[in-house]
């Protein structure tokens, strides 16, 4: 097991060991920071669901009304309008055949990968790549579209896409610990909407087991908020 510091022993020496609300979760997270840095506020929700099950799958987006204060670096595989759509748009890195080879190479200096549908027959070919680190376009969080410049826009402005890991777990950011209490709040409201709002039609008995609301570095704190 890693080594924690000093900083970090001293604030899981009085981290509230009930469940608490959203809003005092934060609280006690952003007065409780350890590192030298705006660390990233990051939700945990592990859900009661067999992961094994195709039918169980989750994947889905949310769009954080204060956005995740975090610059987000998005490659669109594209030709012709959309790629030059997508270049207005500000997207980092766009293009075809070279962009794939690129990937191909190892290249994942990136957070959001959107490709056109017609890209997508070549795209499939980097699942390797971009598949394990979450990064392969999807329609279902929008980002196989011939609207490239408005998935740029989504990614830009807020939007983080999800999924289910092997072990039942989502684990997603929702702002800095610079952010005030009340827009973490409401990110974070968001986030959990989002999820409960993915839920799969065939799942039963407990949906939400437990939320776990913590710092890049700091501790975990729960929530009450589960089913």
């Amino acid at each position: 097991m890693p080594k924690h510091g000093k900083k970090y022993r001293a604030v899981s020496a009085v981290a509230p060991s009930e469940e608490q609300s959203l809003e005092d979760a934060i609280t006690f997270l952003k007065a409780n920071t350890t590192a030298g840095f705006d660390e990233t506020m990051e939700m945990g929700i592990r859900v009661g669901i067999d992961p094994r099950k195709s039918d169980n799958a989750i994947r889905a987006s949310v769009s954080l009304p204060h956005g995740t204060g975090k610059t987000v670096r998005i490659i669109v595989f594209a030709e012709g309008a959309a790629a030059d759509a997508a270049r207005e748009a500000g997207a980092d890195e766009v293009g075809s055949e070279d962009l794939i080879e690129k990937v191909k190479g190892g290249w994942t200096e990136f957070d959001v990968a959107i490709a056109t549908p017609d890209a997508m027959k070549e795209v499939r070919k980097l699942g390797r790549v971009l598949g394990p680190r979450g990064l392969m376009p999807n329609p279902k969080t929008g980002t196989v579209t011939d609207d490239t410049a408005a998935a740029v826009g989504l990614a830009q402005g807020g939007k983080v896409d999800f999924r289910m890991d092997r072990h039942g777990n989502i684990s997603m950011p929702f702002g800095k610990s610079s952010f005030d209490v009340a827009s973490l709040t409401e990110n974070a409201e968001k986030v959990v909407g989002a999820v409960r709002a993915a839920k799969p039609a065939g799942a039963k008995g407990i949906y939400i087991k437990n939320i776990t609301l913590s710092t890049t570095m700091g501790v975990g704190v729960r929530t009450n908020l589960r089913d």
